[in-house]
């Protein structure tokens, strides 16, 4: 596979001040198969901040510097995660092909053991092509949503556990019981510390307002970090409990929880991402707090020899 663009289209290397740019680019794309796209900067800032801008991401331009597509890379734990999109003016023309080349030639030059690359589930064109280039589908996710009709259920709590605000003391806390709430998360990889602050606590766009802990005493038992506006509502990023606690109404009351306090702050709807398999029954838990399944999106996957 080789990254040669048809001609009037050029490679440049890609940025972080290239951020509007590529959403731009995703929100053509999931219009143009889907119909609507709520698609924006606060919805790509979580992958392009760990984007590797050293080599590993790229833009596409027509001669006169209009962007028409792009390809970003981040390595995890010995493997490349990458997002790919062309405009869909521009789909049959080559252009994925070539990005997914430069994808290819970046991860094995890294030494990478495999490359995962996403697509929207209607998109026909991309699952042939991923196929044809040796990928096969992995992992299905859903975007699920509540939209709000009237008050949310009041949480319940199990005897012992209360709810309460993060604080910073609880940083180390909440970043272990991360760890271990998501260990048998396909795909999952804890961040160092180090870096979680940086891109978690310490990002310009977070709200700890919006994080929350439950506490059996002296331990954390669950946590739920949320934002505070994604796809034009409330967006729970995270949320999980830690399995000495699990089957005990946690996870289900940090999510009222979360519901609660966006409605309080005049949010039409809540929208979280799940593994589709999630071996924790977390789709379930959400379609029991009155989620339903708004979106689907495939990952696939390739073994590099």
């Amino acid at each position: 596979m080789r990254s040669l663009l048809p001609e009037g289209f050029r490679f440049r290397n890609g940025a972080e001040s290239d951020l509007e740019t590529v959403a731009t680019l995703v929100y053509a794309e999931e219009k143009h198969l889907r119909g609507h796209s709520e698609w924006g900067p606060p919805e790509m800032i979580d992958f392009w901040r760990r984007c590797d801008f050293d080599g590993g991401t790229w833009l596409v331009e027509k001669a006169d510097a209009t962007p028409v597509g792009f390809a970003a890379t981040m390595e995890r734990d010995g493997e490349i995660d990458c997002w790919a999109a062309v405009h869909p003016e521009l789909t049959g023309r080559g252009l994925s092909t070539a990005l997914l080349a430069k994808v290819d030639e970046h991860a094995r030059g890294q030494g990478s053991r495999k490359v995962k690359a996403g697509m929207f589930a209607e998109n026909g064109l991309a699952r042939a092509l991923f196929e044809q280039l040796g990928f096969r589908e992995v992992r299905r996710y859903y975007h699920m949503r509540i939209v709000f009709d009237g008050p949310p259920e009041v949480p319940a709590l199990p005897d012992g556990i209360e709810l309460a605000a993060f604080r910073r003391e609880d940083a180390r806390a909440f970043h272990a019981a991360v760890g271990e709430a998501f260990a048998e998360e396909w795909g999952f990889v804890a961040l160092p510390f180090d870096e979680w602050v940086r891109t978690r606590i310490d990002a310009p766009d977070t709200d700890l307002t919006l994080w929350s802990v439950a506490r059996d005493q002296d331990e954390i038992a669950g946590i739920v970090r949320c934002d505070p506006k994604k796809y034009g509502g409330g967006w729970i990023g995270m949320l999980g409990v830690r399995t000495p606690w699990r089957k005990r109404g946690i996870g289900l009351a940090l999510l009222q929880h979360a519901f609660t306090e966006f409605r309080r702050r005049g949010e039409p709807h809540v929208g979280l991402g799940v593994d589709a398999d999630n071996p924790t029954g977390a789709t379930r838990l959400y379609e029991k707090a009155g989620m339903q399944v708004l979106t689907e999106d495939i990952v696939f996957e390739q073994e590099l020899a």
